[in-house]
């Protein structure tokens, strides 16, 4: 076990594979979304037995949206079902649920619904669960740019102030958490797609080739015990 100073705070997770899951089964693509919801409270089980504080799982990008209307709906309507039965038991385990990402592309009832999750598990602190939905990247960027124009517009600082880190990271979805430490992808893809790209500037990377509906608690401790076998030198 690395120092304390190196214990791993915040896990990000790009939860790849579903379709292909259910593809190679011959099963339709909803089959594959289904098996993978599956995977994510034991997840969060073994997140907190490892004594991890943050967890984000990739569960709705903004490229999601041009999909199939009928895979879309699908996928709001597991994502309606399946956490409005699960949060009384992430309550009761003392997980906080928040959510990164541009919710108001959602219909109003799962923004409401969302609001009403994150108020009633506000206070808990076991664990932060953040779940991007409809985020990318480079959208989150751009939000925050602008959210900070319009501060600066509004508290009538001056226009050409210049921007600093510190300034900017107020703005970000994920302000006042720790940057991901390591980043996990399934699916056997090597690449970010641009989850988290400002948080992720040192996180460590584990790919691997399991689709997501495969990826156990048993899998997750591996990429675990993977990273603490790592020395981060943060460009040192």
């Amino acid at each position: 076990m690395k120092d304390q100073k190196d214990q791993i705070q915040h896990v990000a997770i790009i939860m790849d594979g579903n379709r292909r899951w259910a593809k190679k089964r011959h099963l339709p693509s909803f089959a594959g979304h289904r098996k993978g919801e599956e995977r994510i409270s034991p997840i969060i089980d073994e997140a907190i037995r490892l004594k991890i504080s943050h967890l984000t799982f990739w569960a709705f990008s903004t490229e999601n949206w041009h999909r199939s209307k009928s895979e879309v709906n699908f996928l709001l309507n597991l994502y309606r079902s399946v956490l409005h039965k699960k949060i009384d038991g992430f309550h009761k385990k003392n997980v906080r649920i928040n959510i990164i990402g541009n919710l108001l592309m959602f219909p109003k009832d799962v923004q409401e619904m969302t609001h009403g999750w994150i108020e009633k598990t506000k206070n808990n602190n076991k664990i932060t669960v953040n779940f991007a939905l409809s985020y990318g990247g480079r959208d989150e960027i751009i939000r925050a740019i602008n959210k900070w124009h319009s501060h600066n517009q509004t508290t009538k600082q001056c226009n050409n102030e210049t921007i600093t880190k510190k300034d900017f990271e107020i703005y970000l979805d994920t302000a006042g958490q720790p940057d991901p430490d390591l980043l996990i992808r399934t699916g056997g893809e090597k690449r970010l797609s641009g989850f988290l790209l400002w948080q992720l500037e040192y996180a460590e990377l584990y790919f691997t080739d399991d689709y997501w509906p495969d990826f156990t608690p048993v899998e997750f401790r591996k990429a675990i015990e993977d990273y603490y076998r790592r020395q981060r030198r943060y460009g040192e």
